[in-house]
């Protein structure tokens, strides 16, 4: 029979599943040191760490997750409890890529359960704390009075979150300013001639809504123009929805001449319905929008953006949720992304 060529990294395959005895012999370390590398343990260096895990990414090694909870108490595993909305996907999938990102060098992984929209939000989350299925939890779509997080503090169970509650001195959070936002956004359209604005927030019901609506209704007194704020309809409604609701709008108001719209599809929807009026952003009418994607430039570089960084995003989550589970009598680690300045488009 033909010999087998040696595999070309060095490294031994004797058809085997690897261990930690394996990763050992094969780095030379002893057997105790390679389990604190891939535990990320902080005695460790960063240089031992990164070879242990290339050496057992080459070999293939795969942790066993019930012997690592037995030895740690620990799952390492990170769950994302995200909106299965079908208009929010996409800004989903960004956040989860970033989320992934930085996880990826750690011994982490991370889960992800989706919530529906007539599910029970808190299900999902108290599901992973009493079957154990996470060490931590991260999840957006947040409430001033979030029932999730009052669940979690309750349980001195580490969580994260995308926005603010009202408990937010007391967990780790990113949030996007969106009072400023506001502020900003409406300061733009007056500084344009514009009069009478529409907002199209998100869900009153959620903490950056009322932050976006507070935000534009302070603005709107300070610069002595019009604001009415959408009732019928939300920023995360479904395109055909929203846009014959702006067609609607315009024919009910021609004066409108501006929007504050709190998402991608919000703001193309807007412009879609103002269109089938005959009316051109940009013209007629400006449109302002929060967009957590690069799309909206480049599609109509007459709308007005401002970016929100959903990949600083995730990985300070990520972060966050790592330091909650290993350190968690350390201040929890908070950041407000304030918005200052418009895309540009060259």
């Amino acid at each position: 029979m033909p010999k087998s060529n040696p595999p070309s990294d060095g490294l031994p395959r004797d058809g085997k599943k690897p261990t930690l005895k394996t990763i050992a012999k094969a780095s030379g370390m002893a057997v105790p040191t390679v389990s604190r590398a891939l535990s990320d343990a902080p005695d460790i260096s960063e240089a031992t760490k990164k070879k242990v895990r290339e050496i057992a990414d080459a070999l293939g090694y795969v942790p066993n997750r019930a012997g690592v909870r037995l030895r740690t108490g620990r799952t390492n595993v990170i769950s994302l409890v995200m909106s299965a909305e079908r208009e929010m996907m996409t800004q989903t999938a960004r956040l989860l890529t970033s989320l992934g990102l930085a996880l990826r060098e750690t011994h982490y992984h991370l889960n992800v359960s989706p919530v529906f929209p007539d599910d029970d939000p808190l299900r999902a989350v108290r599901y992973i704390v009493e079957n154990q299925t996470a060490d931590c939890v991260i999840f957006n779509q947040v409430e001033p009075e979030d029932k999730r997080a009052e669940y979690l503090i309750e349980r001195n169970f580490p969580f994260a979150t995308h926005g603010r509650t009202k408990w937010a001195d007391q967990h780790p959070y990113y949030d996007f300013d969106n009072f400023a936002f506001s502020e900003l956004s409406l300061a733009e359209l007056a500084a344009r001639g514009r009069k009478n604005i529409v907002l199209l927030a998100p869900p009153l019901a959620q903490n950056y809504a009322n932050d976006m609506v507070n935000g534009a209704r302070h603005a709107a007194k300070a610069l002595g123009i019009q604001l009415h704020v959408a009732r019928q309809v939300q920023s995360n409604g479904l395109y055909k929805d929203l846009r014959n609701w702006a067609a609607e709008k315009h024919r009910e108001d021609p004066t409108i001449d501006g929007f504050l719209c709190a998402s991608t599809n919000a703001t193309m929807s807007v412009v879609a319905g103002m269109e089938s009026c005959g009316c051109t952003v940009g013209q007629e009418f400006d449109v302002v929008a929060k967009e957590g994607l690069h799309m909206l430039k480049f599609v109509r570089p007459e709308i007005i953006v401002v970016q929100e960084d959903i990949e600083a995003t995730g990985v300070f989550l990520a972060k966050a949720a790592l330091q909650a589970i290993k350190s968690p009598d350390l201040p929890p680690q908070q950041f407000l992304e304030v918005p200052t300045e418009f895309v540009t488009w060259e």
